[in-house]
């Protein structure tokens, strides 16, 4: 029964069995240690060339650039 209630509901069972009550807990600690706080919040200039770079390969896709 995936997608509703009583599926959902049979996964989480079946993940605490398996990996026990703490399982989300333990994935979201470990994420959150990883993070470094960077990315494009930290460095706009980075974000701006990365959106050029997508739209030159958008727009070559939709053969407006040769």
């Amino acid at each position: 029964m995936p997608g509703n209630r009583e599926g959902g509901l049979k996964a989480k069972e079946k993940i605490y069995a398996h990996f026990g009550p703490d399982w989300y807990r333990k994935i979201g600690a470990k994420r959150g240690y990883i993070s470094r706080g960077g990315g494009f919040a930290k460095d706009p200039k980075l974000a701006s060339r990365a959106g050029k770079k997508g739209r030159k390969v958008s727009l070559t896709r939709r053969r407006k650039i040769t």
